[in-house]
Protein backbone atom coordinates (compact mmCIF):
# COMPACT_ATOMS: atom_id res chain seq x y z
CA UNK A 1 0.00 0.00 0.00
CA UNK A 2 1.16 3.51 -0.79
CA UNK A 3 -0.82 5.64 1.67
CA UNK A 4 -1.08 9.41 1.43
CA UNK A 5 -2.65 12.07 3.57
CA UNK A 6 -4.82 14.68 1.81
CA UNK A 7 -7.42 17.23 2.93
CA UNK A 8 -10.64 15.91 1.38
CA UNK A 9 -13.11 14.25 3.77
CA UNK A 10 -10.40 13.28 6.28
CA UNK A 11 -10.30 9.83 4.69
CA UNK A 12 -7.75 7.09 4.27
CA UNK A 13 -8.09 5.75 0.73
CA UNK A 14 -6.26 3.13 -1.32
CA UNK A 15 -5.99 2.66 -5.07
CA UNK A 16 -3.89 0.59 -7.48
CA UNK A 17 -1.50 2.73 -9.55
CA UNK A 18 -0.64 1.66 -13.08
CA UNK A 19 3.09 1.29 -13.76
CA UNK A 20 4.13 3.45 -16.71
CA UNK A 21 7.33 4.90 -18.10
CA UNK A 22 7.52 8.63 -17.42
CA UNK A 23 7.61 10.95 -20.45
CA UNK A 24 10.38 13.52 -20.96
CA UNK A 25 8.23 16.28 -19.40
CA UNK A 26 5.73 16.21 -16.51
CA UNK A 27 2.37 14.79 -17.50
CA UNK A 28 -0.83 13.94 -15.67
CA UNK A 29 -1.39 10.19 -15.43
CA UNK A 30 -4.82 8.60 -15.09
CA UNK A 31 -4.91 6.20 -12.14
CA UNK A 32 -7.53 3.91 -10.70
CA UNK A 33 -10.18 5.55 -8.53
CA UNK A 34 -9.34 5.31 -4.81
CA UNK A 35 -11.28 3.26 -2.30
CA UNK A 36 -12.01 4.94 1.02
CA UNK A 37 -11.09 2.69 3.94
CA UNK A 38 -11.37 5.10 6.91
CA UNK A 39 -12.96 8.48 7.67
CA UNK A 40 -13.24 10.90 10.57
CA UNK A 41 -9.53 11.58 11.15
CA UNK A 42 -8.57 15.01 12.51
CA UNK A 43 -5.64 16.66 10.69
CA UNK A 44 -3.68 13.45 10.08
CA UNK A 45 0.02 14.07 9.45
CA UNK A 46 1.93 10.77 9.27
CA UNK A 47 1.29 7.06 8.71
CA UNK A 48 3.31 4.13 10.03
CA UNK A 49 2.56 0.41 10.27
CA UNK A 50 2.76 -1.84 13.33
CA UNK A 51 2.63 -5.20 11.59
CA UNK A 52 -0.36 -4.83 9.27
CA UNK A 53 -2.07 -2.18 11.41
CA UNK A 54 -1.88 1.41 10.10
CA UNK A 55 -1.11 4.02 12.76
CA UNK A 56 -1.88 7.67 12.04
CA UNK A 57 -0.70 10.76 13.92
CA UNK A 58 -3.12 13.68 14.32
CA UNK A 59 -1.20 16.94 14.41
CA UNK A 60 -3.56 19.08 16.47
CA UNK A 61 -5.09 16.52 18.85
CA UNK A 62 -1.76 14.72 19.51
CA UNK A 63 -3.56 11.40 19.15
CA UNK A 64 -2.17 8.18 17.71
CA UNK A 65 -4.99 6.38 15.88
CA UNK A 66 -5.04 2.71 14.82
CA UNK A 67 -7.14 1.81 11.77
CA UNK A 68 -9.02 -1.48 11.80
CA UNK A 69 -9.87 -3.72 8.85
CA UNK A 70 -13.40 -2.27 8.88
CA UNK A 71 -12.06 1.29 8.67
CA UNK A 72 -12.84 2.17 12.28
CA UNK A 73 -10.26 4.45 13.92
CA UNK A 74 -9.32 3.58 17.52
CA UNK A 75 -7.36 5.93 19.74
CA UNK A 76 -4.17 4.24 20.94
CA UNK A 77 -2.82 7.16 22.98
CA UNK A 78 -2.55 10.93 23.26
CA UNK A 79 1.07 12.06 23.29
CA UNK A 80 1.73 14.24 26.33
CA UNK A 81 3.39 17.65 26.08
CA UNK A 82 2.47 18.40 22.45
CA UNK A 83 2.04 22.05 21.46
CA UNK A 84 -0.15 22.21 18.36
CA UNK A 85 0.24 25.90 17.46
CA UNK A 86 0.59 26.83 13.79
CA UNK A 87 2.30 24.06 11.82
CA UNK A 88 3.60 22.47 15.02
CA UNK A 89 2.09 19.58 16.94
CA UNK A 90 2.35 15.82 16.64
CA UNK A 91 4.13 15.31 13.32
CA UNK A 92 6.09 12.30 12.06
CA UNK A 93 5.84 8.79 13.49
CA UNK A 94 7.82 5.62 12.83
CA UNK A 95 7.71 2.04 14.11
CA UNK A 96 10.89 0.05 14.78
CA UNK A 97 11.45 -3.20 16.67
CA UNK A 98 8.30 -2.92 18.77
CA UNK A 99 8.58 0.80 19.53
CA UNK A 100 6.64 3.81 18.28
CA UNK A 101 8.79 6.89 17.66
CA UNK A 102 7.10 10.30 17.54
CA UNK A 103 8.42 13.73 16.49
CA UNK A 104 6.49 16.63 18.00
CA UNK A 105 6.56 20.28 18.98
CA UNK A 106 6.82 20.96 22.72
CA UNK A 107 7.02 24.69 23.42
CA UNK A 108 10.32 26.11 22.18
CA UNK A 109 11.68 22.76 21.02
CA UNK A 110 10.88 19.87 18.76
CA UNK A 111 11.75 16.49 20.20
CA UNK A 112 11.57 12.78 19.44
CA UNK A 113 10.30 10.27 21.99
CA UNK A 114 9.76 6.54 21.80
CA UNK A 115 7.22 4.24 23.45
CA UNK A 116 7.02 0.46 23.73
CA UNK A 117 3.99 -0.91 21.86
CA UNK A 118 1.95 -3.64 23.54
CA UNK A 119 -1.00 -5.56 22.08
CA UNK A 120 -2.02 -6.36 18.52
CA UNK A 121 -4.45 -5.19 15.87
CA UNK A 122 -6.15 -2.01 17.05
CA UNK A 123 -5.90 -3.08 20.70
CA UNK A 124 -2.60 -1.35 21.30
CA UNK A 125 -1.14 0.52 24.25
CA UNK A 126 1.98 2.65 24.53
CA UNK A 127 4.48 2.36 27.36
CA UNK A 128 6.23 5.24 29.14
CA UNK A 129 7.94 7.91 27.06
CA UNK A 130 11.70 7.98 26.58
CA UNK A 131 13.25 11.09 25.06
CA UNK A 132 15.50 10.20 22.12
CA UNK A 133 16.53 13.74 21.20
CA UNK A 134 15.41 17.26 22.17
CA UNK A 135 16.53 20.82 21.66
CA UNK A 136 15.52 20.99 18.00
CA UNK A 137 14.46 24.63 17.43
CA UNK A 138 10.67 25.03 17.05
CA UNK A 139 8.39 27.77 15.79
CA UNK A 140 4.85 28.13 14.49
CA UNK A 141 6.20 27.07 11.08
CA UNK A 142 9.18 25.29 9.45
CA UNK A 143 9.41 22.45 11.96
CA UNK A 144 10.32 19.69 9.50
CA UNK A 145 9.00 16.66 11.34
CA UNK A 146 9.49 13.58 9.17
CA UNK A 147 11.19 10.60 10.83
CA UNK A 148 12.12 7.26 9.27
CA UNK A 149 14.47 4.35 9.78
CA UNK A 150 16.97 3.86 7.01
CA UNK A 151 18.18 0.52 5.67
CA UNK A 152 21.21 0.92 7.97
CA UNK A 153 18.92 0.67 11.03
CA UNK A 154 19.53 4.30 12.00
CA UNK A 155 16.81 6.85 12.74
CA UNK A 156 16.70 9.87 10.43
CA UNK A 157 14.81 13.07 11.27
CA UNK A 158 14.16 16.13 9.12
CA UNK A 159 14.14 19.54 10.80
CA UNK A 160 13.12 22.97 9.50
CA UNK A 161 14.91 26.27 9.97
CA UNK A 162 12.17 27.35 12.44
CA UNK A 163 11.99 30.74 10.76
CA UNK A 164 15.66 31.68 11.18
CA UNK A 165 17.46 31.13 7.90
CA UNK A 166 21.01 31.29 9.25
CA UNK A 167 20.47 28.13 11.28
CA UNK A 168 20.44 25.95 8.16
CA UNK A 169 24.14 26.54 7.39
CA UNK A 170 25.18 26.51 11.06
CA UNK A 171 26.53 23.05 11.90
CA UNK A 172 26.13 23.80 15.61
CA UNK A 173 22.34 24.10 15.21
CA UNK A 174 19.97 21.15 14.78
CA UNK A 175 17.61 23.28 12.66
CA UNK A 176 17.49 23.10 8.85
CA UNK A 177 19.06 19.65 8.79
CA UNK A 178 18.58 15.96 8.26
CA UNK A 179 19.72 14.28 11.48
CA UNK A 180 20.93 10.69 11.90
CA UNK A 181 20.98 8.83 15.22
CA UNK A 182 20.91 5.38 16.73
CA UNK A 183 17.53 3.96 17.84
CA UNK A 184 18.49 4.90 21.42
CA UNK A 185 19.38 8.49 20.52
CA UNK A 186 23.16 8.19 20.29
CA UNK A 187 25.42 9.77 17.67
CA UNK A 188 26.62 7.11 15.19
CA UNK A 189 30.40 6.96 14.93
CA UNK A 190 30.24 7.09 11.13
CA UNK A 191 28.23 10.33 10.93
CA UNK A 192 29.92 12.87 8.64
CA UNK A 193 30.65 15.38 11.43
CA UNK A 194 32.31 13.92 14.51
CA UNK A 195 30.09 13.94 17.59
CA UNK A 196 27.21 15.54 15.69
CA UNK A 197 23.73 14.31 14.74
CA UNK A 198 23.92 16.32 11.50
CA UNK A 199 23.81 14.16 8.37
CA UNK A 200 23.09 16.90 5.78
CA UNK A 201 22.46 20.63 6.09
CA UNK A 202 21.42 23.75 4.21
CA UNK A 203 17.76 22.68 4.23
CA UNK A 204 14.76 24.97 4.61
CA UNK A 205 12.01 22.52 5.52
CA UNK A 206 12.38 18.84 4.54
CA UNK A 207 9.17 16.83 5.00
CA UNK A 208 9.83 13.65 3.02
CA UNK A 209 12.56 10.99 3.14
CA UNK A 210 12.87 7.60 1.44
CA UNK A 211 15.53 5.08 0.34
CA UNK A 212 16.00 3.28 -2.94
CA UNK A 213 17.71 -0.11 -3.30
CA UNK A 214 21.39 0.17 -2.41
CA UNK A 215 20.67 2.64 0.40
CA UNK A 216 20.35 5.69 -1.87
CA UNK A 217 18.49 8.40 0.05
CA UNK A 218 16.08 10.98 -1.38
CA UNK A 219 14.29 13.89 0.31
CA UNK A 220 11.55 16.36 -0.63
CA UNK A 221 11.93 19.96 0.47
CA UNK A 222 9.78 23.10 0.68
CA UNK A 223 11.29 26.16 -0.95
CA UNK A 224 10.21 29.69 -0.19
CA UNK A 225 8.58 31.64 -3.05
CA UNK A 226 10.09 30.08 -6.15
CA UNK A 227 11.24 26.43 -6.13
CA UNK A 228 10.40 23.27 -4.21
CA UNK A 229 12.86 20.40 -4.52
CA UNK A 230 13.60 16.69 -4.82
CA UNK A 231 17.12 16.00 -3.55
CA UNK A 232 19.54 13.10 -3.60
CA UNK A 233 20.98 13.15 -0.08
CA UNK A 234 24.70 12.72 0.48
CA UNK A 235 26.31 12.46 3.90
CA UNK A 236 27.83 15.80 4.86
CA UNK A 237 26.33 17.65 1.91
CA UNK A 238 25.00 21.21 1.96
CA UNK A 239 21.83 21.89 -0.02
CA UNK A 240 22.21 25.63 -0.25
CA UNK A 241 19.50 27.26 1.84
CA UNK A 242 19.34 30.21 2.42
CA UNK A 243 21.98 31.13 -0.19
CA UNK A 244 20.31 29.11 -2.95
CA UNK A 245 16.70 28.09 -3.57
CA UNK A 246 16.36 25.42 -6.25
CA UNK A 247 19.13 24.89 -8.80
CA UNK A 248 21.78 27.52 -8.19
CA UNK A 249 24.77 26.06 -10.04
CA UNK A 250 26.96 26.96 -7.06
CA UNK A 251 29.70 24.36 -6.56
CA UNK A 252 29.53 24.83 -2.79
CA UNK A 253 26.09 23.27 -2.73
CA UNK A 254 24.26 20.21 -4.10
CA UNK A 255 21.59 21.09 -6.66
CA UNK A 256 18.21 19.30 -6.60
CA UNK A 257 17.36 16.53 -9.07
CA UNK A 258 14.08 18.30 -9.81
CA UNK A 259 12.49 21.58 -8.87
CA UNK A 260 8.86 22.70 -9.13
CA UNK A 261 6.98 25.94 -8.77
CA UNK A 262 5.66 26.30 -5.21
CA UNK A 263 2.13 26.63 -6.62
CA UNK A 264 2.40 23.12 -8.09
CA UNK A 265 4.18 21.37 -5.25
CA UNK A 266 4.78 21.88 -1.51
CA UNK A 267 6.23 18.34 -1.45
CA UNK A 268 5.66 16.48 1.79
CA UNK A 269 5.78 12.75 2.60
CA UNK A 270 7.31 10.35 0.11
CA UNK A 271 7.80 6.65 -0.52
CA UNK A 272 9.63 4.44 -2.99
CA UNK A 273 7.62 1.55 -4.43
CA UNK A 274 8.18 -0.57 -7.54
CA UNK A 275 11.06 1.47 -8.94
CA UNK A 276 9.27 4.81 -8.49
CA UNK A 277 9.40 7.69 -6.04
CA UNK A 278 5.94 8.89 -4.96
CA UNK A 279 5.66 12.37 -3.40
CA UNK A 280 2.53 13.77 -1.73
CA UNK A 281 2.03 17.48 -2.44
CA UNK A 282 0.13 20.02 -0.36
CA UNK A 283 -0.43 23.24 -2.28
CA UNK A 284 -0.02 21.37 -5.57
CA UNK A 285 -2.72 18.87 -4.52
CA UNK A 286 -1.28 15.94 -6.47
CA UNK A 287 0.79 12.78 -6.15
CA UNK A 288 4.01 12.85 -8.17
CA UNK A 289 5.45 9.62 -9.55
CA UNK A 290 9.15 9.81 -10.43
CA UNK A 291 10.96 6.82 -11.93
CA UNK A 292 14.27 6.00 -10.26
CA UNK A 293 15.64 5.38 -13.74
CA UNK A 294 14.89 8.98 -14.78
CA UNK A 295 14.78 11.21 -11.70
CA UNK A 296 14.54 14.38 -13.80
CA UNK A 297 11.05 13.41 -15.04
CA UNK A 298 7.66 12.92 -13.40
CA UNK A 299 4.05 11.88 -13.88
CA UNK A 300 1.28 13.58 -11.92
CA UNK A 301 -1.63 11.67 -10.38
CA UNK A 302 -4.95 12.84 -8.86
CA UNK A 303 -4.24 16.48 -9.72
CA UNK A 304 -6.53 18.65 -7.56
CA UNK A 305 -8.94 15.74 -7.03
CA UNK A 306 -8.37 15.06 -3.32
CA UNK A 307 -7.02 18.30 -1.90
CA UNK A 308 -3.71 18.64 -0.09
CA UNK A 309 -1.75 15.39 0.20
CA UNK A 310 0.45 15.20 3.30
CA UNK A 311 2.06 11.75 3.43
CA UNK A 312 2.88 8.74 1.27
CA UNK A 313 3.94 5.46 2.87
CA UNK A 314 4.62 1.98 1.49
CA UNK A 315 2.42 -0.55 3.29
CA UNK A 316 3.32 -4.18 4.03
CA UNK A 317 0.77 -5.68 1.61
CA UNK A 318 2.38 -4.20 -1.51
CA UNK A 319 -0.73 -2.35 -2.77
CA UNK A 320 -0.85 1.40 -3.40
CA UNK A 321 -3.09 4.24 -2.30
CA UNK A 322 -3.54 7.52 -0.37
CA UNK A 323 -5.22 9.16 2.63
CA UNK A 324 -6.87 12.64 3.00
CA UNK A 325 -6.32 15.35 5.75
CA UNK A 326 -8.50 18.21 6.99
CA UNK A 327 -8.74 21.68 5.40
CA UNK A 328 -7.60 23.42 8.59
CA UNK A 329 -4.11 24.05 7.18
CA UNK A 330 -5.15 24.20 3.54
CA UNK A 331 -4.69 27.91 2.83
CA UNK A 332 -1.52 28.59 4.83
CA UNK A 333 0.92 28.16 1.96
CA UNK A 334 -1.30 30.14 -0.42
CA UNK A 335 -1.57 33.04 2.05
CA UNK A 336 2.10 33.07 3.12
CA UNK A 337 4.51 31.06 1.05
CA UNK A 338 7.20 31.41 3.70
CA UNK A 339 5.03 29.59 6.23
CA UNK A 340 5.25 26.04 4.87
Amino acid sequence: MLSMIARTACALAVAALAATVAPPAPAQQVAAAPKVVATGLNTPWSIAFFGKTPLVSERGTARIMALGANGAATEVATIAGVDGRGEGGLLGIAVHEGYLYAYFTAGAENRIERYKIDGDGVNLKLGPAKKIIGGIPAASYHNGGRIAFGPDGMLYASTGDAGERSRSQDLKSLAGKILRMTPDGGVPKDNPFSGSFVYSYGHRNVQGMAWAPGGIMYASEFGENTWDELNLIRAGGSYGWPVVEGKGGDKRFIDPLQQWSTSEASPSGMAIVGGNIYIANLRGQRLRKIPLSATGTANELYVRQYGRLRDAVAAPDGTSGFSPTTPTDAARRAKATTAS
